[in-house]
């Protein structure tokens, strides 16, 4: 007996064929959004990628590229197929390819599942990451005469405008890295001197941040060097509500929007898996019908269509239980040999269905 079996009568037969025709094409569109959305998401990291350390991220993307190319592929055969399943005739030559068909595809939908999971699971990795990169952009941002690293100040200062942060975790990461050229430092000047020797690598360390991690919406003018004096300043509280830079590090700003952007994805992904999935149901419903008219012979009769077939569950306990006892058989045959001195026969070890496995000897 078969699980989950529905009747299909020809005209049932045929709708449902004419159905997963029309969906496989609509499966065809779904690829090609996977391949959008994969395409999306790695540029997006490499718009940014100069601030992110090499953690292997456009495998995500990659990925949702690679099986979107398959999808198209694997549903425009399903079309075709489901639109030859419509006729008896045709049907024979899809007979022998159509659960092979189903195998692989079911094995692709899974595919789409861990995309799905890889776009919630990126965020530790992503994290990481930006971590790591940005505190070497940080680093950088002085090196505005060095090549190969020229660019970056500008692109923190634009980081900071359009993400409203500063900074690694904060803007107090900048009070710990030299963030002045220093052929904009006069080495003359005392004041730069005792702060060049006041550690010991000899980096000019200030309370100050660069003027891009002023908040253009304070009433007041910026205030970017000795942030944390408040005798500095007039009227001035850098733990008030009205401080005038930002305060949310570029890390947690950048972790939240790519964050969002991979949980839209990783829903959109979801959600074709799920139509993914309905559509192979279908299809499996098509082919065990098909095959039972065609075993019957009779094209205009009605016919059953399952999903799996009871012999299949009944011979994978049947192989599971064969495995049990085998392993039952090996744990009794490392019995060592033993000897009862108060029996005149052979002792006998049964194992399962009282069949005996081993005979021991007894003395004499």
């Amino acid at each position: 007996m078969a699980l989950l079996r529905v009747k299909f009568t020809k005209s049932k037969r045929n709708k449902l064929a004419q159905i997963l025709w029309i969906l496989n094409w609509v499966s065809v569109v779904m690829g090609l959004v996977l391949i959008s959305l994969g395409i999306f998401l790695k540029i997006e990291i490499r718009k940014r990628s100069e601030l992110m350390a090499s953690q292997g991220l456009d495998s995500v993307p990659n990925m949702l590229i690679a099986v979107g190319a398959i999808a198209c592929g694997i549903n425009f055969l399903g079309g075709k197929i489901c639109h030859d399943c419509s006729d008896n005739n045709r049907f024979t030559r899809w007979r022998l390819v159509m659960l092979p068909y189903i195998i692989c595809t079911f094995f692709f939908t899974f595919c789409i599942f861990v995309g799905a999971l890889l776009c919630y699971t990126m965020r530790s990795s992503l994290e990481e990451s930006l971590y790591l990169g940005l505190k070497q952009a940080m680093s950088f941002y002085k090196d505005t005469d060095t090549p190969g690293w020229c660019f970056m100040k500008k692109t923190m200062d634009e980081l900071h405008f359009e993400f409203h942060c500063c900074g690694n975790n904060g803007f107090r990461d900048w009070f710990e890295i030299q963030w002045i050229n220093a052929r904009y430092l006069d080495l003359n000047s005392k004041d730069v001197q005792d702060r060049l020797k006041s550690n010991v690598d000899g980096k000019y360390l200030l309370d100050g941040i660069p003027f891009s991690c002023c908040n253009y919406n304070s009433p007041r003018p910026c205030i970017q060097r000795q942030l944390t004096n408040y005798s500095a300043h007039y009227n001035y509280d850098h733990l008030t509500k009205e401080i005038n830079h930002w305060t949310t590090g570029c890390k947690q700003a950048l972790l939240d929007y790519y964050t969002q952007i991979m949980q839209s994805i990783g829903l959109s992904v979801l959600i074709i898996w799920l139509f993914e999935m309905s559509v192979l149901t279908g299809v499996r419903y098509l082919q065990t019908a098909m095959e039972n008219v065609f075993l019957q012979g009779d094209p205009e009769g009605e016919s059953e269509g399952w999903l799996l077939e009871n012999d299949f569950v009944e011979k994978t306990k049947t192989n599971f239980n064969i495995v049990k006892s085998l392993h039952k058989v090996n744990q009794i045959s490392t019995i060592p040999e033993m000897e009862d001195p108060n029996m005149d026969v052979k002792t006998a070890v049964y194992g399962p269905d009282n069949i005996p496995l081993q005979t021991l000897p007894t003395a004499s």
